[in-house]
């Protein structure tokens, strides 16, 4: 039964080719992934900024307890796939089979993800929301422009680069005004993005939360999400009715809203 399977390989591969599918989730702050399980907390320092103050020759300094600001990580979602294949080390010696098939699994673990960090855009603080919005070619442009502003209110530079993850209609009502900026651009693409705008990629997702009205689009920092996940199972097992190799895999992971100040949401219709 699948004697000479290689868990440690196609678990590898599972895990890198899968970051490459996803969208919402890979503009995320991966500092604090490591060896975690389904259950586990992830333990989040975060720095916090001193006081800036007049130095006066002769005059001590205050000096400040900037305390402890820790968060933590909750790794919550657990999505499993299984397929069978007649026969796994026959499969193996095939070059690109299972490959093939891993790959379509990989692509649906990315959806499921993306679906999961676009859920956290409703976690947004109130005034870092826009009040429900038509989009059209006239204000396309705009809204996004407004979440810089509120952004960079927030003290997040301009230098920054941002991701403004979009519906479908807000992209199209885009394109005309900013024909110019989408490009086949091999550094925009490797972002998931059609196009760059002051600083900002411009993307498309299908998986942004949606409450019955509006999608929920999302501009912001790498570091305004945390996320950690990783492929935590890949095994085989015989299929007891029949004559074929049962392949699984369990994708483990979790994400978190850890810098509400540097998420606008854009809430579309």
């Amino acid at each position: 039964m699948a004697g000479n399977f290689k868990p440690t390989y196609w678990s590898k591969y599972c895990q890198t080719e899968l970051k490459k599918d996803l969208i919402l989730a890979n503009w995320c702050d991966y500092e604090f992934e490591k060896e975690f399980k389904l259950g586990d907390k992830l333990k989040i320092v975060g720095a916090v900024k001193p006081t800036i103050q007049k130095y006066i020759p002769g005059q001590d300094l205050d000096i400040e307890n900037l305390g402890d600001n820790s968060q933590y990580l909750e790794i919550t979602e657990s999505d499993a796939f299984a397929f069978e294949v007649d026969d796994v080390d026959r499969a193996q010696s095939i070059p690109e089979y299972l490959t093939t098939e891993f790959n379509e699994a990989k692509e649906a673990l990315a959806e499921s993800a993306d679906k999961f960090v676009g859920s956290l855009a409703q976690n947004a603080n109130a005034d870092m929301m826009s009040t429900s919005t038509a989009i059209t070619t006239d204000n396309a442009l705009s809204v996004i422009d407004d979440a810089h502003i509120k952004l960079y209110k927030n003290d997040v530079s301009s230098k920054t680069e941002l991701a403004a993850d979009l519906n479908a209609n807000h992209i199209v009502k885009l394109r005309s005004k900013l024909a110019s900026l989408f490009t086949d651009n091999v550094e925009f693409v490797k972002r998931g993005a059609l196009g760059k705008y002051a600083n900002t990629y411009l993307r498309m997702s299908n998986n942004l939360y949606n409450d019955g009205t509006d999608d929920y689009e999302m501009i912001r920092t790498k570091k305004a999400i945390a996320f950690a996940g990783r492929i935590d199972k890949l095994e085989t097992a015989r299929k007891e009715k029949g004559f074929s190799d049962i392949i699984k895999g369990l994708h483990v992971y979790g994400a978190k809203l850890v810098r509400p100040k540097e998420l606008y949401v854009v809430k579309a219709h």
